[in-house]
């Protein structure tokens, strides 16, 4: 299995799941409202200074469901721009 780590910019949202959705993936779990300053972004802190956030997906899959999804976040990356849509593919060892 893998796990799959998306951090995305918050207004990009609908794209995210969308790509799932056509993905076939329906499982995750999703944090709102995150902060964060990414290398290629201007921080997204909630203040009036940067008041911008991001989200967080993760969601577990299949070795054989990893690949398209993780080009679906590059075909985001490529239509959205690097700075909106990050990927992490980790293996999960174990799962209870």
């Amino acid at each position: 299995m893998k796990m799959i780590i998306i951090a995305y910019n918050e207004a990009i949202d609908e794209d995210v799941m969308e790509m799932l959705r056509v993905n076939g993936q329906k499982e995750y779990t999703k944090w709102t409202k995150v902060l964060g300053w990414g290398r290629l972004s201007e921080p997204h802190l909630l203040t009036p200074v940067w008041p911008k956030a991001n989200n967080i997906l993760m969601t577990c899959v299949e070795d054989e469901k990893a690949g398209p999804i993780m080009d679906g976040v590059r075909k985001l990356r490529q239509t959205l721009g690097h700075a909106g849509v990050k990927a992490f593919c980790l293996p999960v060892d174990d799962v209870t």
